[in-house]
């Protein structure tokens, strides 16, 4: 049961930090369902966002534009990774044993890493489709923005230190 309420606590949370609201509880499916139209929404917003913050002229964005659009769709795969990750700590949160913890820190490494490449990969063509200094602009909006999301995830879900300890038979390498 316990189980139960952290997982839909998690949900609930993953559509905050997402999606910039609470979801109600419910079943898998339908906070499945509901975190796609969530993301359809923070998509929208995180755009507004941008467009915002770059005060691109309409060459810029008629050059930038199709290329975040690659950009987000890669992203979002990455972030599919991190919420089913999310899942899976939150499954086995109050019995992470060290093949668990191994696991889960490995895949969090993997997500980092993917981001990261991406970011290597998309720089030069935002700079192509731009110039170096718009892509940099770009770059350090979408950090913040991440620095964000990373800071409402770390301050909702709960960390191993309130884990109790496992037993000395849980304790190998």
């Amino acid at each position: 049961m316990k189980k139960k309420l952290l997982i839909v606590a998690v949900l609930m949370i993953i559509g905050t930090l997402l999606f910039g609201q609470r979801m109600s509880a419910q079943t898998n499916d339908s906070a499945d369902s509901e975190i796609a139209a969530l993301r359809a929404d923070l998509k929208s917003g995180k755009t507004e966002i941008i467009k915002e913050a770059m005060q691109l002229n309409p060459g810029e964005a008629d050059a930038f534009w199709p290329v975040y659009k690659q950009y987000d769709q890669e992203v979002s795969k990455v972030n599919d990774e991190l919420v089913t990750l999310i899942k899976t700590y939150a499954e086995k949160f109050g019995s992470i044993n060290d093949a668990d913890a191994r696991d889960l820190t490995l895949r969090a490494f993997a997500v980092q890493a993917k981001k990261i490449e991406l970011k290597k990969k998309y720089f030069p063509m935002f700079s192509k489709a731009t110039s170096a200094l718009t892509a940099a602009k770009f770059f350090q909006v979408d950090y913040r923005l991440e620095l964000l999301f990373n800071l409402k995830l770390a301050s909702e879900l709960p960390a191993l230190l309130v884990q109790p300890a496992p037993t000395a038979t849980g304790t190998g390498n």
